[in-house]
């Protein structure tokens, strides 16, 4: 039995609905806060959840300064949350991936999806890069760290804890080696491309291992192709595109540290002398490709996040509008966009939506080829649609 002192949160009435329908989180409006007082609790509290008449629902932990002031980490009364449920859930995750992939270059944990809500960890071969975002994980970071050395005996892990997000847990924000020395960068492998993954100067956890399927459409759109790689970070795309046959890549972004390792990865595949990087914002790069006529025949738009938050709704979806609508306008005649969204908040049928407009407004066809979405080691929920963000279409953009 776990040594963590768990206390009861009790939910009003009916409030146990969703729950029940296997979804994970409780806000602070659901919980009967005259039988549990919630600002008694502290940030993590392990607890007992209940229903409205006492019956148990499970174990999480709870966060009185949060709107989801709760998380439901198990079922299993003879199982709850602790130090051994992390053993034990990492063991079930290791064994999907290892079934999914030959290498170990992957996401090994992907929150509430592998039953460990607010903790990601991704996988270099014998480095593991792990982020919390919840108050109720970062009490347990000792055991954490126990859990990884028992489950795969990393040569070094490194707490990447800078995501805006742990402010909302009140969580301080840090990037920092948790065991063994860190790398400047890991090689991993993808598609049968090499990349250098820079990890304490990278973006997010990073490299970007949600990409990994929709970026194997590059084998059947490359060959002789003029190719640009907006918002390209380490060369993912674009030097994909050139391995598999590109005539020409131009890989944007506004970091000069990823233009440097654009690079330093296009050298790395030998592929350098088909590969230019550029750096700069991507709309701006894009109207001047425009006032040069240049032209493309494949353009993959990958941006970050432009929708945060609902409120930010309206505003990024006008510029997913803007964005591709730009590079519409440097897409040759009958040419290829990629057009991806990583924004949780942008449904898929929005953002198609989006695409099409644009293209009518330059005056061209759409004809959608796949629709994508995040790769198999980023798992969905199936009660919690916030765990599938990812969006990819493939399109060809023809004339009248």
């Amino acid at each position: 039995m776990e040594t963590l002192d768990y206390v009861p949160l009790r939910l009003k009435k009916n409030e146990e609905r969703r729950l029940l329908a296997g979804h994970a989180w409780i806000f602070s409006n659901e919980v009967d806060v005259e039988a549990t007082p919630i600002r008694s609790l502290e940030p993590g509290q392990p607890v007992t959840l209940q229903d409205s008449r006492g019956r148990t629902l499970g174990t999480g932990y709870a966060n009185p300064n949060s709107l989801i002031c709760a998380r439901l980490v198990t079922r299993d009364a003879d199982h709850p949350f602790g130090p051994s449920l992390l053993v034990h859930r990492l063991k079930v995750a290791l064994s999907l991936r290892e079934r999914l992939f030959e290498e170990p270059f992957y996401r090994l944990v992907h929150g509430e999806s592998d039953g460990l809500p607010g903790l990601v960890v991704d996988r270099y071969g014998d480095v593991l890069v792990a982020q919390i975002t919840t108050a109720g994980m970062e009490r347990l970071r000792d055991a954490l760290l126990s859990a990884f050395e028992k489950v795969l005996r990393p040569s070094a892990v490194l707490w990447r804890n800078d995501s805006p997000v742990r402010s909302l847990e009140g969580l301080d924000l840090y990037v920092q080696p948790a065991t063994g020395p860190i790398p400047e960068t890991v090689e991993i492998t993808e598609n049968g491309a090499r990349f250098q993954v820079p990890l304490l100067a990278g973006q997010k956890t990073g490299w970007f291992y949600d990409q990994r399927d929709n970026r194997a459409w590059l084998r059947r759109l490359s060959t002789g192709a003029r190719v640009l790689d907006l918002f390209s970070y380490a060369g993912g795309w674009g030097i994909q595109a050139a391995m598999h046959g590109a005539e020409q890549v131009t890989c944007v972004d506004a970091s000069a540290d990823a233009v440097a390792q654009v690079e330093a990865n296009a050298r790395l595949n030998r592929v350098d002398d088909r590969v230019q990087a550029l750096a700069g914002d991507a709309f701006e790069v894009l109207r001047r490709l425009r006032e040069e006529r240049a032209r493309f025949d494949l353009i993959i738009v990958d941006p970050p996040a432009f929708i945060k938050r609902r409120k930010d709704l309206k505003e990024g979806t006008a510029a997913y509008r803007r964005i591709n609508q730009m590079a519409l306008q440097v897409l040759a005649r009958d040419g290829f966009l990629i057009a991806c969204s990583c924004s949780q908040h942008m449904a898929a049928d929005a953002l198609e939506k989006q695409i099409h407009a644009a293209a009518r407004h330059v005056d061209r066809q759409m004809q959608i080829l796949s629709r994508g979405g995040q790769a198999s080691d980023h798992p969905i929920h199936p009660a919690m649609p916030e765990t599938a963000y990812l969006k990819a279409i493939l399109c060809r953009c023809i004339g009248q």
